[in-house]
């Protein structure tokens, strides 16, 4: 669920703020996808979309913690920040039941279709406070530079080994 090159280079004026957007949706599209094929019968393929978007949700959860939220300015942000942090750790723990539930072959996934409708509830909730709060000052608050830095993270960075978002630590 990373933008590739060819994404990157089709809109090149694409702001931070809408590549992170977009991943959002390509996100909730992984997860659609996974409760929308009720056909396929191979739980590894029929799998693969929600754990693509689940490890998209997490390395876009690290690129935001750890590259862009430092870089944005405190003062009137402090509260929606932490709020986003929060709200990242519950992210992380409903992504963590969810890979139990679909490593547990013994119970056929039952549960998972509430799984990640609750996941996909708790996305809408938070991107939708996130887009119009947060993602306006990646576009001014930024330098050119760390933009540049934050596109390139988003077409290529793989989430670090062991690494958890902050309110889990």
């Amino acid at each position: 669920m990373t933008m590739n090159d060819a994404e990157l280079h089709e809109e090149p004026a694409l702001s931070v703020a809408a590549a992170f957007t977009r991943e959002h949706h390509q996100i909730d599209d992984g997860i659609e996808a996974f409760l929308a094929d009720t056909a396929e019968h191979d739980p590894a393929r029929r799998a693969r979309p929600l754990l693509t978007a689940m490890e998209a949700l997490r390395r876009h959860i690290y690129l935001e913690e750890e590259v862009v939220f430092p870089r944005l300015a405190p003062g009137p942000l402090m509260m929606p920040l932490m709020v986003m942090r929060r709200e990242h750790g519950e992210l992380w723990e409903r992504m963590d039941a969810l890979a139990e539930i679909l490593e547990d072959d013994s119970s056929a996934a039952s549960g998972i279709a509430d799984a990640c409708t609750e996941l996909l509830s708790l996305l809408e909730d938070h991107n939708r406070k996130e887009e119009p709060i947060i993602y306006p000052h990646l576009d001014t608050d930024l330098t050119p530079e760390e933009q540049s830095l934050v596109r390139e993270l988003l077409a290529g960075e793989t989430l670090p080994e062991d690494w958890t978002c902050q309110a889990l630590r």
